[in-house]
């Protein structure tokens, strides 16, 4: 089961699908358990669909009846060629494992075992799914009301409005309906798609009408035997409704206004969280449409925004190194000073320019993060300054690139080291101009940007061999900062792990365990390749999958790095290094780890050693160490 859990936890921060998440662990699972094929059934309205199919193929296929008795029971079955096992998920359910040739007695336990951590596994990928499209969510809100201010045009508000809800939603159109109450009309400010005209519709008709009548939000789709559509609209409008979200508009008394209405979601019908989506979007709709206390709620509403996302890039730890780069952070963020942040990947560079950002005059304005490894050289200039219809073969429409959606606030550019030389001069370009020119089009547009660069690599070393300009470099490395890694600041381990223990707690509703004695020296002992997000994810693992409460040494997992197995030999030996080299860097790091046991008292440490002080420092001397302040 650990192999399995470990591969499975390996897929979860990359998959966007079930059979993404799935595909690899099971695969080399498949053969673990003696089947051959392994086929993921989902059911879906009394009709069952493959979700993933595994293995070569069977010579007939699972039988749903079966499926359907095993998931009813919800306990495994066997019957013909197939055996199967109901996952217990809590977030999809419907779920049967089905495996040809059935599993032998001996594996079962075994593979039902295996059934309970695919469903957690499972479990875990929907709720980080989730709290993705939350943060993703909290910032279109907030970008969007962090730019009411600039808007005198209503109808103009309300399209940027609406189109923000095409955007969060993945829905083709949005219309903001309002009521016309003596005419007994609801009328669509905007109606997206439709040109020329002001889409009008009776009150009291199709999926709007009933919104407005009850004050209850109302979903429909092509599965519902009820078509409460108004077809007249379609037929008006040479456009076919497919499925629908709608939710009322209140005014601050609580009286209806209109109805907030989204077509045609990307993937066939719209979901729970889509509507909670949805009915935050008409609050804010709402608000706009207030006269007198318009700026003043719109004003709270951007603060309270800015205080979710503040919350939500914490910086945890007391250590000396943390206490220094709070101050930092402090000192240069409420300037425009441009940053360069340095660390290794996972020690938290994304969490640091995000608090830069939200310490600045900037904060109310938008933060647009940009993964310069991510972007084909082709795509650079596109994705940074935009394009405009027609520029090439696929720019069927114009679209605003980074540095224009970012203008007022923040520009953060992760791996900086990773972007080409061609893209790097286009960069400096911008920098220095301060105006961009959308690809394919001719005007200046100015942008007031401050930019936040990141990268894991020695710029220095690339710059020395040609791979980084070296004026982009000292444009970029006004103020550089250096984030430790998590084994330099052992201090903050536990803090850390409480952090994070407690936040995925409070998550699924279960009482935060306590850390027993030997798990706190398992976790002080680990040398964190993987940094501040290798704690989280280990952490987040226990959370879900632990019950105890005392959370004891064996329930923690470490996950080995791949870097460390391409650069040593099982054991983390490095076998190219001479016996006295070697053992020179063993003295090095249990002399700095018995120190920071020690709390940097070379006394103490020194005596945990069996050494005399005066004996630990000329050992330090003859290996070259620096002597600890204050030691």
């Amino acid at each position: 089961m650990s192999s399995l859990v470990e591969n499975l936890f390996q897929t979860l921060e990359g998959a966007r699908a079930i059979d993404q998440l799935l595909q690899a662990p099971l695969s080399a699972w498949l053969s673990h358990v003696g089947s051959k094929s392994l086929v993921l059934m989902q059911g879906a309205k009394g009709a069952w669909k493959k979700s993933l199919q595994l293995g070569v193929s069977a010579p007939e296929p699972p039988d749903w009846n079966s499926a359907s008795e095993a998931l009813d029971s919800r306990s495994a079955a066997e019957s013909g060629i197939w055996s199967y096992y109901p996952l217990h998920s809590e977030t999809h359910r419907d779920l049967v494992l089905c495996l040809h040739p059935p599993v032998s007695t001996k594996l079962r336990a075994d593979v039902e075992t295996d059934s309970v951590a695919i469903a957690r596994a499972i479990d875990i990928w929907h709720r980080q799914q989730q709290k993705s499209r939350e943060v993703i969510r909290l910032n279109q809100i907030l970008n969007v009301a962090a730019d009411w201010h600039s808007h005198q045009d209503l109808d103009r508000l309300l399209q940027d409005i609406a189109q923000a809800a095409t955007r969060l939603l993945k829905c083709d159109r949005a219309s903001i309906f309002l009521w016309d109450k003596s005419a007994r009309e609801l009328v669509g400010h905007p109606a997206l798609g439709i040109e020329g005209k002001p889409l009008r519709i009776a009150d009291d008709k199709g999926v709007a009408g009933a919104v407005l009548k009850s004050l209850q939000p109302r979903r429909w789709d092509r599965s519902d035997p009820r078509d409460e559509v108004d077809r007249r609209v379609d037929t008006s409008s040479g456009y076919r409704t497919d499925s629908l979200l709608a939710v009322p508009l209140l005014d601050p008394r609580g009286k209806p206004m209109g109805v907030f209405e989204v077509i045609n979601h990307a993937d066939g019908r719209f979901d729970n969280q889509d509507e909670i989506d949805l009915l935050e979007l008409a609050r804010h709709a709402s608000a706009a449409l207030a006269n007198t206390q318009q700026m003043q709620r719109l004003v709270q509403t951007r603060d309270r925004l800015t205080r979710d996302a503040v919350q939500q890039v914490q910086l945890i730890g007391n250590s000396s190194e943390m206490e220094s780069l709070k101050k930092t952070i402090e000192r240069v963020g409420d300037t425009d000073l441009a940053v360069l942040i340095l660390g290794e990947n996972g020690t938290g560079k994304e969490v640091v320019s995000r608090q830069i950002h939200y310490q600045s005059k900037r904060r109310y304005e938008p933060f647009i993060a940009v993964n310069c490894a991510a972007i084909t050289e082709t795509l650079l200039e596109s994705e940074l300054f935009g394009h405009e219809k027609g520029a090439f073969t696929d720019a069927h429409e114009t679209r605003t690139g980074k540095f224009e959606l970012a203008s007022g606030g923040t520009l953060f550019l992760d791996e900086i080291g990773d972007m080409s030389l061609a893209g790097q001069a286009k960069l400096l370009r911008v920098l220095e101009e301060k105006v961009v020119v959308r690809v394919g089009g001719s005007n200046t547009i100015p942008v007031n940007v401050r930019v936040i660069a990141a990268t894991n690599q020695n710029l220095v070393e690339l710059v020395r061999q040609k791979k980084f300009r070296e004026d982009l470099y000292f444009r970029l490395t006004v103020v550089t900062i250096n984030l430790p890694p998590l084994r330099q600041r052992s201090s903050d381990i536990l803090e850390l792990a409480d952090f994070f223990m407690a936040m995925f707690c409070t998550k699924i509703g279960r009482p935060k365990p306590a850390w027993s004695e030997n798990a706190k020296r398992r976790l002080l002992a680990h040398d964190w390749p993987g940094n501040v997000r290798e704690l989280r994810n280990i952490v987040e693992r226990v959370a879900y999958l632990s019950t105890d409460d005392v959370v004891h040494d064996e329930a923690i997992d470490f996950v080995r790095s791949p870097r460390s197995q391409q650069s040593s030999e099982p054991g983390g030996i490095d076998l190219h290094k001479s016996l006295a080299d070697a053992t020179a860097d063993f003295q090095i790091r249990y002399i700095e780890e018995q120190i920071k046991a020690s709390h940097r008292n070379v006394t103490q440490a020194a005596e945990r050693m069996g050494l005399q002080r005066s004996n630990l420092y000329r050992k330090m001397k003859q290996l070259g160490m620096n002597q600890p302040e204050g030691g």
